[in-house]
């Protein structure tokens, strides 16, 4: 691949995830106190991207890979998600304002997929140079929640960005750069013309053969269930750090995806010593330890504790699903393995991610703790303590049964190049 070619994905692939960290991290917050959404309004607006996920594959599978260029769907979905990004900034009542979030993910979510096949018609070794073009996407991520920082200092300095529609804006622009931009990117033609894609393929039925497997079973299990309390995270913490006085929080909690970033790139070392379960375990340890120390810590004495919280996002993330992936495709035949991943992706990102983002927003409106003045507004404030408890103990119920009940009969062997095939929600 030459240099321009790189230089092309990298862009596209900065751009692609500066849209979506633009506006995820910071939406709970603008819906909280500029909108005044209630706890479950917030959570039922953060159920359109695992509705999206589980959608999308879908569209990819049956339409996009089998009629049209991959470049040319990439522009179409993003004029029409950055147009309904845009009149999400225009709506203030929670029905409209889903509905027109559902339509901008439905045309995101898809793109995920798209500028991977992009990136990878243009390789000849995938393995090797897709991690170099994929953490531009990392970047991109942080570069979003820096400028809204920046923006916050030099802009807004009378009120909190992130309680505005602003970081919206940034989505809509990123849109419009990316749909213009993916008209030049390299021709990458349908794959599957002329093949018959069936529903079962697309789900990743096939796989539902590797849960004979007892160990795989409970691995599926301890996945979809972590993701209840992982849902916590990605849909409320920035509303609690700027409800608790943190300054520029959307560009703090950036910590999190550089800490992502290298612990990705550590992982060979610690998954040689500790194995696909005590990975696994670690993964997942990491999850209840965040929460303990987001309950008891404050934006005082204690800030550390909120910090130590954001930046084990990378153990939490990498240590359990990107060991998820390679446990995955280690157990799963070599026929099935794009089906068996794919399904732990519904699985995980879809089903698990939409159950636990209803969870956290009844479980945030069952601690209001009253009304407070924030950025010179009126908002409800709330009981974060006993909020993050209940994602705490979640995690803690599901880390005993795990390690109780999974029992691999050989422990897996690292591979040479650990690769980040899913996005982060978030992130982030």
């Amino acid at each position: 691949m030459n240099t321009q070619i790189r230089l092309k994905l990298s862009i596209m692939m900065f751009v692609q995830f500066f849209i979506w960290g633009s506006w995820y991290v910071t939406m709970g917050t603008y819906l909280l106190q500029n909108l005044k959404f209630t706890g479950t309004q917030v959570a039922l607006a953060y159920t359109c991207t695992a509705w999206a996920a589980i959608i999308s594959p879908f569209f990819i599978g049956m339409i996009a890979d089998r009629f049209f260029s991959a470049q040319k769907v990439l522009a179409v979905m993003h004029i029409i998600g950055g147009v309904a990004l845009l009149l999400t900034t225009r709506v203030e009542t929670s029905g409209i304002f889903f509905v027109l979030l559902m339509l901008h993910t439905l045309c995101y979510m898809p793109t995920l997929a798209l500028v991977n096949a992009i990136s990878m018609n243009q390789m000849t070794d995938p393995g090797k140079e897709f991690p170099g073009i994929r953490v531009l996407g990392t970047i991109g991520w942080i570069v979003a929640g820096l400028t809204i920082l920046v923006l916050n200092k030099y802009v807004y300095t009378e009120t909190n960005v992130e309680a505005t529609v602003t970081p919206f804006w940034l989505g809509v622009g990123a849109s419009a750069i990316l749909a213009v931009y993916s008209f030049f990117l390299p021709d990458t033609p349908p794959k599957s013309t002329g093949q018959k894609v069936t529903i079962g393929d697309i789900i990743g039925v096939k796989a539902l053969t590797l849960l004979k497997e007892p160990s795989f079973a409970i691995f599926l299990a301890a996945s979809v269930l972590i993701c209840i309390p992982l849902s916590f995270y990605y849909n409320f913490t920035n509303p609690f750090l700027n409800e608790v006085g943190m300054q520029g929080a959307a560009g703090k909690m950036t910590l999190g995806q550089a800490s992502e970033f290298f612990f990705l790139l550590v992982m060979p070392f610690f998954f040689k010593r500790l194995g696909v379960k005590w990975m696994l375990f670690v993964g997942m340890l990491a999850w209840a330890t965040r929460y303990a120390l987001f309950a008891f810590g404050n934006n005082e004495t204690l800030v550390f504790m909120l910090y130590g919280g954001i930046i084990l996002h990378g153990v939490c993330f990498d240590f359990f699903f990107v060991t998820g992936q390679i446990y995955v495709d280690q157990k799963a035949p070599k026929e099935i393995q794009a089906n068996a991943q794919g399904f732990i992706a519904l699985a995980t990102y879809g089903v698990g991610m939409l159950i636990g983002t209803y969870i956290s927003g009844w479980i945030v409106d069952k601690f209001v703790s009253g009304t407070g003045i924030i950025g010179g507004q009126e908002v409800a404030l709330h009981n974060w303590k006993n909020i993050w408890l209940v994602p705490c103990v979640m995690a803690v119920v599901i880390i005993i049964a795990f390690v109780a009940l999974f029992h691999e009969k050989k422990q897996a062997e690292p591979t040479e190049t650990v690769t980040e095939t899913t996005p982060e929600p978030p992130a982030e």
